[in-house]
């Protein structure tokens, strides 16, 4: 099946001089993306092979779903036999959908309110596949648009579509660089029920003990089974800590790399239902136990080349590497609010010990630097949690690098300073984060303000309804004890 066409393909190249956020602008403004793409859809060629698919599937119902921008999923669910009538019209949605229709402390419904517009949202037929536990159900991922009744910017790609952001957001990087972002996801979770009781030493790790991945056999049996069947190429898996586990699979496109980890948390809900136990993505469940992480691996390619190492026996990177990696550490501040979404995921930076690093530094394959060059030439970026947007967190990873390679930024030496913005730190609680998100001028003016504008809603409203909730911990401090 021949892919969807980019989105700026009837586009000529963006002037010289232009500023990222100048170039996304003019991407965004492309009234022909919808037409283009539902032209796409009914060609005969897309028309035939999707049947087939269907047909030899024994599909029935579809999932016609789209990411939101805290990383859940929405869908509407479409008997199987219309699907060519979808390919053309695609599925309307509220537009609050893409914030979760979440409403703030205060009654306002984020993202436009209930007056706000729909979006109209087409698939992408390349991205059908059969949901293993039930081959009767498929999913299919879609792109929403501006409806095209909405004068100057009707039938253009709806910013708020996080994953569309994102696909733009790397067309126009390679198309400029001549450069591919590929990535690797390492993620983390918490297992909670009678095969995730564990076996330890007091004072040792669980860690990587065969006897706790024994345990947990029917889980990752289970996981691993349907990613595969989905089209994951499943490389490894550990146990890390009290019922966690990791089990990843080969990196890939970064846009392909995000689809899978959103599938992933999917597949493992389904998976904790077939047995009856309990999963988590939580960042930090337990105080004195390890946090979930989401370590995001990256590498920068030109053509098969990978620009991140120089082919040297010796771990070592390349100066564009250097660049990129300066531009990552740079704005690790201000992109902390997308890395660590959740008020939970900074209480993984108060624990001791727990391979969580606060500072601003890179280094050669150590595990205490927040950027490592590893053996395999890729760049590990160990900021990201559990709870992390994979699409969001590309985009503001690929804009913070692209902002390291277009100006030469310094990263210094391996764990040494870094000299271009020393002496900064991540942000310890979720207030702090929203601070830093604002102050960095960068990310602000380069990702659709749209975007910064609900995202900030929904992070500032999360902070908010967390500083007024009362905890146990206050009761068991203040009840008693005043004066």
């Amino acid at each position: 099946m021949t892919a969807l066409p980019t989105v700026s393909a009837t586009q000529t190249a963006a002037p010289q001089g232009l500023s990222l956020a100048e170039r996304l602008e003019k991407r965004y403004a492309d009234k022909d993306a919808f037409a283009r793409h539902r032209d796409h859809n009914m060609s005969k060629e897309v028309i035939a092979e999707l049947g087939e698919k269907i047909k030899a599937a024994g599909t029935e119902y579809i999932y016609y779903q789209i990411p939101t921008m805290q990383g859940r999923v929405v869908a509407k669910v479409v008997p199987a036999q219309h699907f060519e009538r979808f390919l053309r019209k695609g599925i309307a949605m509220h537009r609050p959908a893409m914030a979760d229709l979440q409403t703030t402390r205060e009654g306002e419904m984020v993202h436009g309110g209930v007056e706000a517009k729909e979006f109209w949202a087409l698939p992408e037929a390349e991205t059908f596949t059969s949901i293993p536990w039930d081959t009767t159900v498929a999913t299919i991922w879609c792109r929403a648009y501006e409806p095209l009744h909405f004068g100057d910017i009707g039938g253009s790609v709806l910013p708020t579509d996080v994953r569309s952001l994102f696909k733009i957001t790397h067309e126009e990087f390679t198309d400029r660089t001549g450069l591919e972002l590929r990535s690797g996801l390492e993620p983390e979770m918490t297992w909670v029920g009678s095969m995730a009781d564990v076996i330890v030493k007091d004072g040792a790790s669980p860690a990587y003990q065969v006897e706790n991945l024994e345990r947990m056999r029917p889980v990752y049996k289970k996981i691993i089974g349907y990613a595969q069947a989905m089209g994951f190429n499943m490389i490894q898996g550990d146990y890390e800590d009290d019922g966690q586990i990791e089990l990843n699979w080969d990196y890939d496109q970064a846009n392909l790399t995000a689809d899978r980890m959103t599938t992933y948390r999917q597949i493992c809900r389904q998976v904790a239902r077939e047995l009856d136990m309990q999963a988590s993505f939580m960042p930090k469940p337990y105080n004195g136990k390890m946090g979930n992480g989401c370590h995001h691996n990256l590498s920068l390619w030109r053509g098969n080349e990978n620009v991140v190492e120089d082919g040297r026996v010796e771990l070592h990177a390349t100066e564009l590497a250097k660049n990129a990696i300066a531009g990552a550490l740079k704005h690790t501040p201000g992109s902390a609010l997308v890395m660590n979404s959740t008020v939970n995921s900074y209480k993984r930076f108060w624990d001791v010990g727990q391979y969580v690093t606060m500072d601003l530094s890179w280094g050669l394959d150590g595990r205490d630097a927040t950027m490592r060059i590893s053996a395999n030439g890729r760049m590990e970026y160990r900021q990201p949690d559990a709870s992390v947007n994979p699409y969001l967190s590309h985009t503001y990873l690929l804009a913070a690098m692209d902002d390291g390679i277009t100006n030469n930024l310094n990263a210094g030496e391996p764990m040494g300073p870094v000299s271009d913005f020393a002496g900064r730190t991540v942000p310890r609680t979720m207030g702090e984060s929203i601070d830093a998100f604002e102050a960095d001028k960068y990310l602000m003016n380069t990702i659709p303000s749209e975007v910064t504008g609900v995202y900030l809603d929904i992070k500032k409203d999360e902070w908010a309804r967390y500083c007024s909730t009362l905890t146990e911990w206050e009761f068991t401090q203040y009840w008693a004890s005043i004066p």
